[in-house]
């Protein structure tokens, strides 16, 4: 993972606020917004809530180049807090890690000791989705329930954690955050907003607020900021592995034609469900044949002349008829060498209406995250562990 010096990315990002593409609207707003916050409680009094969504990853990028921006610029380790869901992917923690590293923060992780986790993790059912993605089988969020993750309960574990933080940090007095107005519970926040009343005390300032989905994709790739791998596999709003998953939105329909045949191997058996197994020599090779035009134990029925078909002895000579074993002798398989106590092995494979074989089913595809068209689906992907067949 490569992030440019703070100077660089300062420099850029205030050259996007100045020029007039469609997202330099936004990062105006944004860095005024940060300004403003750095103004009333300095860099020492500010941190940034960092969980590596995409999200969370602007704000970054634009906090790194207002801390520079300033006079004096502000070099020093960037103040930050990571408040866990339970059980977060893999992909998410390294680039959590790495994030830390290249952006130079002063990262503290509310871990609790107990067995009860600090975070709170439920998804709402407020995204309207499309009737076409209902009725589709890969569709898993027509039954989503709002519920917390694990053992958690509202509010209590982000109350817990902040708590933590503000022991460990009292001279921190505000928290940049990356939510935006349509996130669960951002509708009615503004720029600025105090934690609620028996709540650990601080600023929650949103830069982003008003940001969309696309403003968010828009403003990493034209800047080319780094972000967690996960998004570029179809997930397009990160939780819990629990009830992440990729969105069905930017599924890739299989266009496989359903008569598709394998392309090196070929059909020789009555039965049309049995597919001789090839096997590659190893070297190139070309069945030479006898002076009495013989093949000896094979004969290469593949289009790749390097794949050839295996083959073993029946026990008992076959009744030819018209040159082939009867059905009654060899079962479902044809002779296909000279040699009539020669049959080639076989294995069932599944046949599609047509009679020809179909190809091995493949794992689903998705598109990035960065091509979902439909903003109001961000959250398509996300329900919860109750909904799932199995897992209740």
């Amino acid at each position: 993972m490569a992030v440019k010096d703070r100077h660089t990315i300062s420099t850029e990002v205030y050259d996007l606020a100045d020029s007039g593409e469609s997202i330099a609207d936004r990062v105006k707003e944004a860095l005024k917004v940060i300004e403003d916050a750095l103004d009333m409680y300095t860099p020492e009094g500010v941190s940034i809530s960092f969980n590596g969504g995409k999200d969370c990853t602007v704000l970054l990028h634009l906090y790194a180049a207002a801390l520079v921006h300033r006079s004096p610029p502000s070099t020093t380790p960037i103040p930050a807090v990571y408040i866990p869901v339970p059980s977060p992917f893999t992909e998410l923690e390294d680039f959590i890690k790495d994030s830390a590293k290249v952006y130079d923060l002063d990262l503290f992780t509310c871990a609790s000791s107990s067995d009860v986790p600090l975070p709170v993790e439920s998804v709402t059912t407020g995204t309207a989705i499309p009737t076409v993605l209902k009725q589709s089988d890969d569709y898993i969020g027509n039954l989503a329930l709002t519920r917390p993750v694990g053992k958690a309960r509202v509010g209590g574990g982000m109350r817990r954690a902040l708590k933590m933080y503000k022991d460990k940090y009292p001279q921190i007095e505000a928290i940049l955050i990356g939510t935006r107005r349509s996130d669960p519970h951002g509708a009615t926040l503004t720029y600025k907003n105090r934690t609620d009343a028996g709540w650990p005390s601080f600023e929650r300032i949103n830069p982003i607020i008003n940001w969309s989905y696309s403003d968010v994709w828009t403003f990493l790739r034209r800047l080319g900021v780094p972000y967690c791998s996960l998004y570029d596999q179809g997930y397009t709003s990160l939780g819990s592995i629990y009830n992440t998953f990729p969105n069905p939105a930017l599924l890739v329909p299989d266009n496989t034609p359903s008569d598709m045949f394998p392309s090196l191997v070929t059909l020789v058996a009555n039965d049309p469900s049995a597919m001789c197994i090839a096997e590659t020599p190893l070297a190139p090779c070309q069945p030479k044949a006898a002076e009495d035009n013989n093949l000896g134990a094979f004969t290469i029925i593949a289009s790749d002349p390097e794949s050839t078909c295996a083959a073993e002895p029946s026990l008992e000579p076959p009744e030819l008829v018209n040159g082939l074993s009867s059905d009654d002798t060899l079962g479902s398989f044809r002779v296909i060498a000279n040699n009539p106590y020669t049959v080639c092995l076989a294995e069932g494979r599944p046949v599609n209406g047509n009679g020809h074989v179909k190809p091995p089913p493949q794992p689903p595809r998705y598109r990035p995250a960065y091509m979902l068209q439909d903003g109001s689906l961000e959250r398509a992907g996300r329900v919860s562990r109750a909904a799932l067949p199995g897992m209740a």
